[in-house]
């Protein structure tokens, strides 16, 4: 079914790239993958080129059991990884040839297993209730039988960090148990995730002089350090990598796959991946963020859309200079790409940078003309960083001199609210345009003001301009801006629309949320006529 060593990497089995997305960063609040959800995930993470799955626990929980079932009959074909089943150790006191959890894991057919174990001494007798051999009698007896059966085992050695800080020995002992067994490595987990990398290291450090045991590192991050601690891990010695996808996990999550990888691929130059995979690191994170039903982290490191995303005046006329002053790599390296943002923080660079990214060629007195419109406008709560379209038909309005030629023209509208006595509030709104040469009004309803405003402005212009019917809103957005206590609210509105190959922004402002809506439904309009002409 697959293969039982990573495949594909120049570093091979010497270094480990290890997924726990669908079983550890399934934990996170809000997240619920399907069986058929799981299944695209692993198969994304196999084209990145990832060394091992974690699917889930088989036994556990009904779906990671289906998961395992379906892969083992062919739906899962993986190119580079191995897949792991999770799982724990035989029950205190029992026999591990007799233990249902234990057969669970080898009826799931996955080449790798992981086993769960406790390696703090007060886990042992608290949680456990049994005493120390008995803890390292359970994790041999579980490896050995594994490994008589085929199977390659690696042991998380749950709550580590703590367990060592308590009682050195018993987390020692923990760890000749399972690499005597058979163990090919011993991952030291951060379980509560309250390390911090230079403790964190020294430990890392410290396990591999006093035993020569392989291991690998786990990292929670509640501290805010899980990838800086994994990052440290390895540079102390640890040849095994555990994290999740975009750093999903309980609580404050994991390490993210993608800055770990990130810094390891280009800050240590560690060829962790196939070659020419590291580009892909954008494109699978977003993607498995579309499966999660999350939207992306836009700060996220590497990856997000605003990681190369630049916004001062002075970061810009270093740009323009040489984008290595400001960017701490290519982004393209990664698969990302660098965006200048227009603001009131704007200068002259910045906007001959927006340009050039836009295609557009710039006159210097349209640069200082569009400086000299973006900072009036964005005084009275205007804002293009999240708005390019508005943004471009700006500068366009500045390269001409005067507005731009569209095959309409917006004439007025009007918007009536009817409340029935039903209780059903329905709105009316009527749009009046020249088109063609002819002067064309519309009417239609919606559920709000603004959806029967684009309602009417379909309905005037799509008959005549029949490239318009694939645009459509697909989002919207109002933020009511408050500069003092006491005075009038001014609202922002961002439309987001689509035609099915592009999306673009657009922004409208307005004391009358009606009119802020009107301005950035015109605008939406406009540029894709601009882009249709």
């Amino acid at each position: 079914m697959t293969r039982t060593k990573p495949a594909g990497t120049p570093l091979g089995d010497d270094f480990h790239v290890y997924d726990t997305t669908l079983r550890d960063g399934a934990q996170r609040e809000g997240i619920s993958y399907s069986v058929t959800d799981k299944l695209a995930v692993a198969r994304l993470l196999d084209g990145l080129g990832v060394g091992f799955i974690e699917g889930g626990w088989p036994g556990a929980l009904p779906k990671d059991t289906e998961f395992f079932h379906r892969a083992a009959q062919g739906e899962l074909e993986l190119d580079h990884a191995a897949l792991v089943a999770f799982g724990s150790t035989r029950r205190a006191g029992s026999k591990v040839d007799e233990d249902r959890q234990v057969a669970a894991l080898l009826d799931s057919r996955a080449p790798v297993v992981t086993l769960v174990a406790k390696s703090d001494r007060r886990h042992v007798e608290r949680a456990l209730r049994t005493d120390v051999a008995e803890n390292c009698a359970m994790i041999a007896d579980t490896v050995r039988h594994l490994v008589d059966h085929g199977r390659r085992v690696f042991v998380d050695a749950e709550h580590f960090f703590d367990g060592y800080a308590f009682d050195p020995d018993t987390s020692l002992r923990v760890l000749d148990a399972a690499a005597g067994a058979g163990a090919d490595v011993v991952v030291l987990c951060d379980t509560n995730g309250g390390q911090l990398p230079l403790q964190l290291a020294d430990t890392v450090r410290e396990v591999i002089a006093r035993t020569g045991i392989r291991v690998g590192i786990h990292c929670q991050d509640d501290t805010g350090c899980a990838v800086a601690n994994s990052v440290a891990a390895v540079q102390a010695g640890a040849t095994h990598v555990q994290c999740t996808a975009n750093g999903y996990g309980e609580r404050a999550g994991n390490a993210d796959l993608f800055a770990v990888l990130g810094n390891l691929g280009t800050k240590l130059d560690m060829p962790v991946l196939p070659e020419g995979k590291l580009p892909e690191l954008t494109r699978v994170s977003h993607a498995l963020a579309e499966i999660a039903n999350l939207a992306p982290d836009t700060h996220q490191a590497y990856v997000g859309q605003s990681a190369f995303a630049h916004k001062a005046g002075l970061h810009a006329s270093a740009i323009k200079v040489d984008p290595e002053l400001y960017n701490h790599l290519d982004p393209a390296e990664v698969g990302n790409g660098m965006r200048v943002l227009v603001t009131e923080m704007a200068g002259r660079a910045s906007l001959e940078l927006k340009g050039a990214e836009l295609g557009l060629e710039l006159s210097p007195e349209a640069v200082g003309g569009a400086v000299r419109q973006v900072k009036e406008l964005e005084a009275r709560g205007w804002s293009f960083e999240a708005a390019d379209a508005s943004l471009e038909l700006l500068l366009r309005r500045e390269m001409t001199g005067s507005d731009l030629e569209t095959p309409f023209e917006l004439e007025s509208y009007r918007v009536l609210l009817d409340h029935r006595d039903d209780g059903e509030v329905v709105s009316e709104a009527t749009v009046r345009v020249s088109v063609s040469g002819e002067r064309v009004i519309a009417t239609a309803e919606g559920n709000g003001p603004v959806n029967a405003l684009d309602a009417a402005l379909r309905k005037a212009l799509v008959p005549h301009l029949p490239w318009l019917e694939s645009v459509e809103l697909s989002d919207y957005k109002v933020r009511i801006l408050v500069d003092e206590p006491g005075t009038d609210a001014v609202t922002r509105v961002l439309v987001e629309s689509r035609d099915g190959e592009h999306e673009w922004t657009t922004v409208g402002v307005h004391a009358n949320i009606v009119e802020a809506s009107w301005l950035a439904l015109c605008d939406a309009l406009i540029y894709k006529a601009c882009a249709a002409m």
